[in-house]
């Protein structure tokens, strides 16, 4: 996506742009239905394809974005379990699995899995292996359920 193209066709296309945003603001404040949204996306998706945007590259930027998203929550997530560690409650179920909250963190997985399903301030992140990272919050975590304990 350069921003040399983008700049050339907004010069080139100034005009269209002014109208389709005419449009947008007409059907968003005077339609009040389902139908309103549908047609927005049909002056942007037109936009976007006169523009000679194409469906690939729009499919490739949402997923950089969202690669980019998870990496930064996954990294942060990391953070606050390494902070967190401490303020931990583990438990144990009868059937082998395991679940360790914290105030930011909630882990799910079965003992001796290389699997657990991570939830970062209400998001699921996913499966992730259980890395070093991993292991010692799960560890601290026990550690402070036995400590409890006593």
């Amino acid at each position: 996506m350069d921003t040399q193209v983008w700049s050339q066709f907004i010069r080139e296309n100034w005009l269209v742009i002014v109208i389709a945003l005419v449009l947008l603001f007409a059907v968003v404040n005077l339609v009040k239905t389902v139908l309103k949204w549908a047609i927005v996306i049909i002056i942007v998706v037109g936009l976007f394809i006169y523009s000679g945007v194409t469906m690939d590259q729009l499919g490739n930027a949402v997923d950089k974005v969202k690669e980019g998203t998870v990496s930064t929550l996954k990294s942060e997530a990391q953070e606050v379990m390494l902070k967190e560690a401490k303020d931990a409650v583990y438990t144990m179920n009868d059937d082998g699995t395991f679940t360790i909250t914290s105030p930011n963190i909630e882990v799910k997985g079965t003992a001796g899995q290389d699997k657990v399903d991570v939830t970062f301030r209400g998001v699921s992140l996913g499966k992730w292996s259980v890395t070093d990272t991993m292991k010692t919050f799960i560890e601290e975590a026990s550690k402070q359920q036995g400590a409890a304990g006593k």
